[in-house]
């Protein structure tokens, strides 16, 4: 088409069914005959073997439809062996118990609370349907903002927060906004859990010590070399330590362990450690105090619901609940990719964390949320039903009710260190450096959340990280190219691309120019453009009018198909252009169109389209050399085409 430029389309039923001649070079495309049929003896089109969908029966059976992903079935979780789920629940029993009790007194509530959520995460929601082989219990991901809650509003407003934000995720499961949580940047998760960790590694550092944290993140950080200097010249504080640091490099160091003694939790071997060492004459390090685990238990009365009514306290609930479903569901996704069992249904599995908070909640006990650690040893363990995460439930229980006397053998510096290794891991430092080789507009978002987060509070800095996250978004969504050039008489402005209001500047720029050009004629060409918003639109539109307004001839050539307004006759069946510079075009009426159909010369190769075929705008000016003749290379960068 020397000299002629369409763009447009033309719609699959207008397009003629005749075989085409391939270009020199390029392999012709076969015919629909010579296409080989799909007998049932063709290997090619052999179906796949069926999975066995057969119901299995007995503990931890699990259902095979899945209503979350449109009813599509998924494999039955596999036939309980006893003897392998029980052994399973004992090990993530030791695991769980001295994070729970870790994690109680990271949030500044008495240990049994921990206890009672741990007991809450086996027998309520490990018995519920959702997830088969996540483990749920107090977490230290809400350890800081658990401690920042009760030190505002006390422990006993705890239960209240945690009853509203259980009530909140069940109506959140129930009404199947369950995988809506995955809809949020993976950089913003990473921050998040960044800024989880890092405040929490440097708080337990005192603990680890047996001292008291000074507060706030920022001042726990400026107050390290104090406290280095405070233990030195302590030497109880130096023993304490000592059993802190020997907590974390077994923690690092005990899945390096040959055979089967690494299958022992490397917890379970600090605690040992930290016990027979306080144990010793001389030694005196702070232990710590249980007392009565039903006599701990606060269920809120009418004075505590009545702050129901403070915003703040709203503020909490609505923190809870968006932290931890999200922390669940995350969680959740990374324990399906440890095994090949039944996928997670995640919105049962929010309502399964909902009635665990909601019944901590009652019980005036932490927050409840599925956990790495917990769920990972589960795996690794063997098990393949629920049984194995229930029965840890009881287990903890029976421990804290028949062997209290035990818990109060273990040094606190031994819980701390475990912590301090799970806010390494929360922290992880190796993603950052990872983000930014991926995609450094992300390792911003990822910095900013974390930042922020250790320098306000973790909602504050979820929030900002959000937005950073949809700021980046809608500017990568925002590529647009427009270029300028100068003719004879007429100004051209070409636009490619998604233009939306964050271009409204360059845009501007850019119709400015073109009017102050002195040109008697402006031709705006927007075909290339795939989206154009409201702003944009407007803006294209209020200078046509203002320009024509002063005696310009303007012509606008906007993206999409035209519309006929005729009845096509006989004569639309060849190509017909109709003069820019007519008087329908010059008084604001639509661009001259053009009728798809067979060409003028040689014999119709396939049917006359009917009226309902696409037409499109035709420019019949040739355009300057160094502008492409492919809307799809608009998207080119403007420094290429200054090379050229």
């Amino acid at each position: 088409m020397s000299g002629l430029h369409a763009r447009g389309r033309v719609p699959a039923h207008a397009r003629t069914p005749h075989a085409r001649t391939p270009h020199a070079g390029t392999p012709a495309v076969p015919e629909a005959s010579a296409v080989p049929a799909a007998p049932a003896t063709n290997p090619a089109f052999a179906k796949a073997p069926v999975p066995d969908t057969t119901p299995v029966t007995g503990p931890g059976a699990d259902t095979g439809t899945d209503t979350d992903t449109g009813g599509s079935t998924r494999p039955k979780a596999p036939k309980a062996d006893l003897a392998t789920e029980i052994t399973a629940s004992l090990v993530v029993f030791l695991v769980a118990l001295p994070l729970c009790i870790g994690v109680a007194v990271a949030s500044g509530v008495p240990a049994e609370l921990g206890i009672i959520s741990g007991v809450i995460g086996g027998l309520v929601v490990g018995a519920a349907r959702g997830s088969t082989l996540q483990v749920s219990g107090p977490a230290a991901g809400l350890a800081a903002l658990v401690a920042e809650t009760v030190l505002e509003y006390g422990v006993a407003m705890l239960g209240v927060i945690v009853l509203g934000s259980g009530i909140l995720q069940i109506v959140l499961g129930v009404v199947r906004l369950g995988r809506f949580f995955q809809a949020i940047s993976l950089a913003v998760v990473q921050g998040m859990l960044a800024g989880i960790g890092l405040p929490l590694m440097f708080s337990q550092l005192y603990p680890m010590s047996d001292s008291s944290a000074p507060g706030t993140p920022i001042e726990n950080m400026a107050g390290v070399p104090g406290l280095l200097a405070d233990t030195l010249a302590n030497p109880q504080a130096l023993i304490a330590a000592g059993l802190g640091v020997i907590t974390v490099a077994l923690s690092f160091l005990w899945k390096k362990m040959p055979g089967p003694v690494k299958k022992i939790p490397a917890a379970l071997v600090a605690v040992g450690i930290g016990i027979a060492v306080a144990s010793l004459p001389g030694v005196n390090v702070k232990t710590l105090q249980v007392g009565n685990l039903l006599a701990s238990v606060d269920v809120p009365g009418t004075e505590q619901l009545a702050g129901l009514a403070d915003p703040g306290i709203i503020t909490a609930i609505l923190t809870f609940t968006v932290i931890a479903s999200a922390e669940s569901l995350f969680t959740a996704a990374a324990v399906d990719r440890m095994h090949s069992g039944p996928r997670t249904r995640y919105n049962p599995e929010l309502i399964a964390q909902g009635a665990g908070n909601t019944v901590a909640g009652i019980l005036g006990a932490l927050p409840i949320t599925a956990v790495v650690a917990r769920s990972s040893a589960n795996v690794q363990a063997g098990a393949k039903t629920r049984l194995s995460r229930t029965l840890h439930g009881l287990w903890l229980l029976a421990f804290a009710l028949l062997l209290p006397q035990v818990l109060a053998l273990i040094p606190i510096s031994v819980l701390a260190g475990v912590l301090v290794h799970s806010g390494w891991k929360l922290f992880a430092p190796e993603e950052f450096p990872k983000m930014w080789r991926q995609d450094r507009g992300e390792f911003a978002v990822m910095t900013i959340t974390t930042l922020v987060i250790v320098a306000t509070a973790l909602l504050e800095g979820v929030l900002i990280g959000l937005a950073a996250g949809i700021v980046l978004a809608a500017l990568r969504m925002s590529q647009t190219v427009i270029k300028q050039h100068l003719e004879e008489d007429t100004a051209k402005v070409v636009m490619a691309g998604n233009a939306t209001f964050l271009r409204l500047p360059q845009l501007i720029e850019a119709l400015e120019a073109a009017g102050e050009s002195g040109k008697p004629r402006i031709r705006l060409d927007l075909t290339g453009v795939t989206h154009l918003d409201h702003a944009c639109r407007n803006q294209v539109e209020e200078f046509v009018t203002q320009q024509r307004g002063l005696g310009l001839r303007v012509e606008l050539l906007m993206p999409g198909p035209a519309k006929p307004t005729r009845q096509p006759t006989a004569m639309d069946t060849t190509a017909v252009d109709e003069p820019l510079s007519s008087p329908t075009y010059e008084s604001g009426r639509p661009l001259p169109r053009r009728r798809t159909g067979p060409p003028t010369t040689g014999p119709a190769t396939g049917p006359t389209p009917g009226p309902t075929a696409e037409w499109f705008y035709l420019d019949t000016r040739p355009m300057a050399e160094e502008y492409p003749t492919h809307p799809e290379e608009y998207a080119t960068p403007p420094e290429e085409y200054a090379s050229r």
